[in-house]
């Protein structure tokens, strides 16, 4: 599963790991859940990659792995992960509209929530690095490089895929935003 706030590029992401997962030979199925995406509402993605994949839709305690682009959204959707899965968390908030006009308050602790919860917990700080990159707008893809790290599917078809469904003129950033998430997503500091 893909969790974030309209705007963050999940949709791209979905796209980028469908394409890898058919060009490892898979049968792939993506489904698409948008809120108020284009009001920074929440946006849910789910890629289903396997032999044969009847469905799209990833049922709670199911998903192997989950990239939440913003911690609250983390929280959100964290019951859809099985207890062995692998959580990609970017540590970036960014605050819904009931925050916005104070009637609610932000939690606290959700990493801390996330952690006691799970083991495969990864916390990347994907807007630091993306902004080392050149733009923030490359979080999706240190994401995307830090779950290709954990997944056993060839780091080329992963770099083919960037090719074909990143438009041109944002493929190097994208690609550096990939490699430095694909490096652990530690090395931002150059």
């Amino acid at each position: 599963m893909i969790v974030g706030v309209g705007g963050q590029g999940t949709l791209l992401t979905s796209r980028v790991i469908g394409s890898v997962g058919i060009g490892d030979g898979h049968d792939v199925k993506v489904s698409e859940v948008h809120g108020m995406s284009q009001r920074g509402g929440s946006v849910v993605t789910y890629v289903r990659i396997g032999d044969k994949v009847d469905s799209p839709i990833i049922e709670k305690g199911q998903a192997d792995v989950i990239i939440a682009f913003e911690e609250l959204e983390a929280l959100r959707w964290f019951d859809y992960i099985k207890d062995d899965g692998i959580f990609i968390i970017n540590n970036q908030k960014i605050n819904p509209m009931p925050v916005i006009i104070g009637k609610v308050k932000y939690p606290d602790q959700i990493i801390d929530h996330i952690k006691a919860n799970f083991n495969n917990v990864l916390v990347i700080p994907a807007l630091s690095i993306a902004k080392k990159c050149g733009n923030i707008k490359a979080i999706n893809m240190v994401l995307v490089g830090v779950l290709a790290n954990y997944l056993e599917i060839d780091k080329n078809l992963w770099i083919d895929a960037l090719k074909s469904n990143v438009p041109q003129k944002f493929l190097k950033l994208n690609l550096q935003a990939f490699e430095r998430g694909y490096n652990g997503g530690i090395d931002y500091g150059k």
